[in-house]
């Protein structure tokens, strides 16, 4: 039984020295809500068209710290009128240390948005129906295959020759 409690010790040891990721802090950096025809548009039949924008940046704030911030823009548009535009920057710091810098992108680059996106959605939502309009709830995204895609586009930009392993450290960190 100690031979239990010796290795399980040393198992704990190396994984207190392996990688880790924790959640220091969330919060909403930037909030917007707009109804530029109100109250006239509350009238229109037209069928509205949405439009969403995404973006993410990160910063590093020190050795193992960042800040990642999801940008959403949703706009609402019923024929040339706009209905409504819903912007929110839902932000995280993350503290991140012992990973590879190629690990360390895919971190910053999936896992702190998926993270992120539950309270960027609801506040989006809160707001839609607060201004007045139907509940919309934005549908889940697939960080994996943006991130994917993303370096794709940047092997692509370097030439294709430099490699998908080359773009990968080019990263967003």
């Amino acid at each position: 039984m100690s031979e239990e409690n010796v290795n399980g010790g040393a198992a704990s040891a190396e994984a207190n020295t392996g990688p880790a990721f924790t959640v220091e802090k969330i919060y909403a950096k930037d909030v917007s809500f707009e109804v530029p025809g109100a109250p006239a548009v509350f009238n229109e039949q037209a069928q509205p068209q949405l439009q969403m924008n995404l973006n993410q940046s990160v910063q590093r704030l020190n050795e193992n710290a960042f800040e990642v911030v999801l940008g959403i823009t949703l706009t609402c548009n019923a024929g040339d009128k706009t209905m409504y535009v819903a912007e929110v920057k839902q932000a995280g710091v993350f503290g991140l240390a012992g990973f590879d810098p190629q690990t360390l992108d895919g971190m910053l680059g999936t896992h702190c948005p998926n993270v992120l996106y539950p309270y960027a959605r609801q506040l989006i939502s809160e707001l839609i129906q607060t201004g007045g309009f139907p509940p919309f709830y934005l549908q889940p995204i697939n960080f994996e295959a943006l991130y994917a895609e993303g370096l794709r586009q940047r092997a692509a930009q370097q030439g294709g020759d430099a490699g998908l392993a080359d773009a990968e450290t080019a990263g967003n960190a």
